[in-house]
């Protein structure tokens, strides 16, 4: 090759520092190539004087005055809008079942289904969001395209609540009639209309949700020496901000639409969602931007397709002259730093193997080191968020059968009676004053038990929330046996529709309580793990990790409910399932048990996932030095391509 070329030789370094190679995993003892020669997925290099990861301002060019720009005043417009699209979400989940069976007089259990197909559906599809992101058009106007979207949606269905000729005739139509179903049904048209402007909000909200975390930490520098401490606490306020928009969608929503119809209730979600793009818009001067990558997809099809080629081709080989990678610091990936090599999934290093015959002009035959590692990462981050469905099945379950639990219950406050479509309200309070407690109580004292500067690590948190969950779902078993046993002594069995005025529904509260408590440290755990862990160029895409494993929990939680009703239901419907719509003669609390059982085996996966996963590196220098007094692994300044650490339960930190 013509060009300037380095080579530099790969570190041996291995696990706990031990210098004997661990039996069957020999290290690559090659050499890394660095030429100027190399071409980017699109054949072109930068352009514009901007290298890796650099902050551009909305024209692409670097930020002269980087001080004037981002920090927490950026980050204020963004949870603003976040705010308004949780609002939006939770007020459609929470409101849509009831609009379908009251309005469209479609059956409870069809209704249900299809808003949990619609929330499992746009959040499983934010995958998409994040692509676009990272591909082409930015987080910035990834944000901007599908907010409008969203408001265009939230219109749609405003006018179909408030305009008589998209619904069926209400006359004759009270609650008797509804239970046997003899109202007028909804005509095909309606539905149609109905499942349109549905599913054209959650396509915004797929846009919106793998983004807008990602770009709010995109406006904290990642050179500072406050950057862990601000990240840290920027994921927690964003988690505030979904929380309160939750809580406004479960009581001022639940208000309006009791007081003023369903026309005023999504009227008002359509409003606060204008309000908040812009404000999103009126912060654009502020925003630090960072440039696209390029499509990861065709990123990680090159490096399958490159080391299936070579798939034959030995490490020890003759032909072999190094691993492929950039001199200096640029990347050959827009809007990426270089990411050191690692020795997981070695059959893939194989694309970035250059042989005496590669030019390195044909990304589809040679790949970086960074590219090869990128694909590497995206592989090792899946187990983490996989973990976390078992969580998203559990929060869906309770939306349903925690309500119909209600039911059955008082829910007076004194002299003060909340609606059943309250109750979801309380997971919000809790994690409301856990947020607000976290960093003058929780902090300090795990501080002192795994000497963590900041507490405890990401995956630390992930497992406390998960852990939690089993306690709220084994609760949720143990309440439910006992009303059901107070339901049938005291004679309401077949009455599953009245409430109980001896038994308080705020024992709910408890299983309410400790769910928002795991979602408090598994949800805002884990963006915090994908932001910092996903690769530069694919930070919208990590954070759509956890918004996938949320819409499969939707979905499993459908699958699960129509596993159980077919199972437990006796031959010719002579016995009821667990689920029976009437739940004094159903078992909830055999369901609950079921939960509790399956949640316990997810998180022993976890367990097992947290302890094999290895956090990255950046820019060569280990993470396991922020875990304070206690750690046993000394972090080196050298300029090491291969960095082993060692690991502890949830990952070294």
């Amino acid at each position: 090759m013509g060009s300037k070329e380095r080579e530099i030789k790969s570190s041996e370094v291995q696990l706990g520092g031990n210098s004997t190679p661990k039996r069957g995993s020999k290290k690559l003892g090659i050499y890394f190539l660095e030429s100027d020669d190399r071409r980017t997925a699109f054949g072109r290099g930068y352009s514009g004087g901007v290298g890796g990861a650099t902050p551009v301002n909305i024209h692409g060019k670097p930020i002269l005055d980087i001080n004037k720009t981002g920090g927490w005043i950026a980050a204020l417009f963004i949870f603003g809008n976040e705010m308004a699209e949780r609002m939006a979400y939770f007020g459609l989940s929470v409101n849509m079942v009831a609009f379908m069976f009251y309005v469209m007089h479609r059956p409870f259990s069809s209704s249900a289904n299809a808003v949990n197909n619609f929330l499992g559906i746009s959040q499983a599809s934010s995958v998409l969001g994040g692509f676009v992101a990272d591909a082409y058009l930015g987080r910035y106007w990834t944000i901007a395209i599908f907010t409008t979207i969203y408001l265009a949606g939230l219109t749609g269905i405003t006018l179909l609540a408030t305009i008589k000729v998209f619904v069926p005739n209400q006359d004759q139509c009270d609650q008797i009639a509804l239970l046997l179903g003899n109202c007028e049904p909804a005509k095909s048209w309606q539905m149609m209309y109905l499942y349109t402007v549905l599913y054209v909000t959650g396509f915004g909200a797929a846009g919106i949700r793998p983004c807008v975390s990602s770009f709010g930490a995109d406006q904290f520098d990642e050179r500072s020496r406050n950057y862990r401490s601000h990240l840290d606490r920027f994921f927690n306020f964003f988690y505030l901000s979904v929380t309160v928009g939750a809580i406004v969608a479960f009581t001022a929503v639940v208000y309006i639409q009791m007081k003023h119809g369903w026309g005023a209730a999504f009227g008002s979600l359509a409003i606060a969602m204008g309000l908040s793009n812009m404000l999103f818009f009126a912060g654009t001067p502020m925003y630090r931007h960072r440039l696209p990558g390029g499509s990861p997809l065709t990123r990680v099809a090159q490096v399958l397709v490159a080391a299936f080629r070579k798939r034959n081709v030995s490490f020890q080989s003759s032909e072999l002259v190094g691993l492929y990678e950039l001199p200096g610091k640029r990347s050959a990936i827009k809007g990426s730093n270089k990411i050191p090599h690692t020795d997981d999934f070695r059959c893939l290093d194989k694309a970035a193997l250059q042989l005496k015959d590669d030019d390195g002009a044909n990304p589809w035959r040679l790949c970086t080191v960074t590219q090869v590692e990128e694909v590497k990462i995206l592989l090792k981050l899946l187990p983490i968020p996989a973990c976390t469905i078992m969580l998203s099945v559990v929060l869906t379950e309770y939306l349903t059968l925690s309500v119909q639990q209600a039911y059955t219950l008082n829910t007076h406050m004194g002299h003060l009676k909340l609606p059943v479509t309250c109750m979801p309200v309380f997971p919000g309070l809790s994690i409301f004053v856990l947020l607000s407690l976290y960093y003058s109580v929780f902090v300090p004292i795990s501080r002192r038990i795994t000497g963590n500067p900041h507490g405890a690590s990401q995956l630390q948190r992930v497992g406390i929330g998960l852990a939690v969950s089993i306690l709220s779902v084994a609760w949720a078993g143990v309440f439910e046996r006992y009303r059901r046993t107070y339901a049938i002594q005291h004679g309401y069995e077949a009455s599953f529709l009245t409430q109980m005025p001896d038994l308080s529904a705020y024992w709910l509260l408890i299983q309410y309580c400790l769910i928002g408590i795991a979602e408090v440290f598994s949800i805002v755990g884990l963006l915090e793990f994908l932001y910092e862990e996903a690769p530069d160029a694919m930070r919208s895409i990590g954070s759509a990790y956890a918004a996938v494993a949320g819409g499969l929990g939707c979905f499993a939680a459908t699958i699960l409910n129509s596993i159980v009703k077919s199972v437990t239901r006796g031959k010719g419907e002579t016995r009821e399932s667990w689920l029976s719509q009437n739940i004094n003669t159903g078992r909830f609390d055999y369901f609950y048990w079921l939960l509790t059982v399956m949640s316990l085996i997810n998180f022993a996966a976890f367990l097992y996932a947290a302890h094999c996963y290895q956090y990255r590196s950046k820019d060569g220098t280990d993470r396991q030095s922020e875990k304070g007094p206690g750690s046993d692994h000394t972090s080196t300044n050298a300029p090491d391509p291969i960095r082993t650490p060692q690991l502890s339960v949830f990952g070294q930190e």
